[in-house]
């Protein structure tokens, strides 16, 4: 891959936001005794032995839930092998049993691929137990049982990443219709952890575009409306501590990014459409300098974002304006309530949600629910429980 190095970074502390980079080239083949692959220069060409490498050691996960399985299956596709892909469901059991027609799909998808894929269920109890063994009941429910939602499936494919000793993990959403973005989000996040080779390293991904029907023609947008919010949201929370106005996030609500397994373990992680807007915020709270140290993170030198633009358009099922509302809400309410937001931003915040509301004065966002970092919980009492539930051939959980 040849891409561009990083033109701009914006530090607060031990942080550090590198600048939109653009690929110009999406195989630049192998080394073939080049010696083009420079840090100095202002492309820089990655071959892809290092790419596969890097892939090597990467766990891919991809929440599902009611999906169709066209979509599913075209998404696995697009995952380059040498990953380990991990797929946590958490659709119906009743009275159609969608979990099990999709495993059915992915044990034929591995049978042509010669692949193996981890298959877990959210509701799977002997995960849950594990987790609670480990000391971690905040995300387990009423029901004794993981709680829904992405952000759930998420911690739960980090935890599973973490037991299969992969060293980074990446999230791709299930609803994408390009096999090819796929393919081109995953060969990025390995570009990155290559680009920026650190225990902290956070590889983010901006769409080049997201494709809409308008006038019976395809209109190629560059900015959803929630990334919009956020963007400038989080551009202002920074510009308030460096003193100097700044654009440089671009990837506030990427859903599509990529990090170390040592970093996830020490993030918090927001429920509901928050969860990644609130890795920008909980990396600047922790690694920031602003706020008190907390003793329960593990300092390192420094955490690196890194933002890529990726090539293919992003397609994927549309959820009405509803669903966008709810994501503007979430991400911001996770920068409104932060202890780092100042009053104006606060202010700004509320104004902009009255505007868009429709409602008669300006007031504050709910906060949403926030589990606590990884490293609170007992690392090996949860490995120890995950390896005895999957030598019990649990039906929600397995290797296909």
């Amino acid at each position: 891959m040849k891409i561009e190095i990083p033109r701009e970074c914006e530090r607060l502390g031990a942080v550090q936001i590198y600048g939109l980079q653009k690929v110009y080239e999406l195989d630049s083949g192998g080394n073939s005794g080049r010696a083009d692959t420079s840090h100095n220069d202002v492309i820089r060409s990655i071959p892809s032995e290092a790419l596969y490498e890097r892939q090597k050691d990467m766990a891919i996960v991809v929440p599902v839930k009611n999906e169709r399985l066209k979509l599913i299956e075209g998404v696995l596709v697009g995952i380059p092998h040498p990953c380990q892909i991990i797929v946590v469901s958490n659709s119906p059991r009743g009275p159609v049993d969608r979990f099990h027609i999709e495993k059915e799909a992915i044990t034929n998808f591995c049978k042509f691929t010669n692949k193996k894929v981890l298959v877990v269920h959210q509701k799977d109890a002997a995960i849950a137990k594990a987790i609670e063994m480990a000391g971690y009941g905040e995300l387990l429910g009423e029901d004794g049982l993981v709680r829904s939602g992405k952000a759930e499936g998420m911690i739960m494919g980090t935890l599973l990443a973490r037991w299969l000793n992969n060293k980074y993990i990446g999230f791709v959403d299930s609803d994408n219709y390009f096999p090819g973005a796929v393919h081109e989000y995953v060969q990025e996040y390995a570009a990155g952890f290559e680009m920026f080779d650190t225990k902290s390293t956070f590889v983010r991904i901006s769409w080049n575009s997201k494709p809409k029907v308008m006038e019976n023609s395809l209109f190629f947008a560059k900015w959803g409306r929630s990334s919009v919010h956020s963007n400038k949201t989080l551009n202002l929370l920074l510009s308030h501590f460096s003193g100097y106005e700044t654009e440089v996030v671009k990837t506030g609500n990427a859903g599509e990014h990529a990090l170390t397994v040592d970093l996830a373990l020490n993030l918090e992680y927001a429920s509901g459409y928050a969860v990644e807007t609130h890795h920008y915020v909980n990396i600047i709270e922790s690694w920031g300098g602003i706020l008190p140290p907390n003793e329960e993170i593990v300092h390192r030198d420094k955490v690196t974002i890194c933002q890529i633009e990726s090539r293919n358009p992003h397609l994927h099922e549309s959820k009405g304006d509803e669903h966008v509302e709810d994501m503007i809400d979430a991400s911001l309410s996770v920068i409104y309530n932060s202890p780092l937001c100042p009053e104006l931003l606060k202010r700004e915040i509320a104004e902009d949600r009255a505007l868009r509301m429709r409602l008669e004065k300006p007031e504050g966002i709910a906060p949403v629910r926030v589990y606590s970092n990884l490293s609170n919980l007992k690392l090996d009492t949860f490995l120890e429980h995950c390896e005895a539930a999957f030598s019990s051939e649990s039906e929600s959980l397995s290797l296909v």
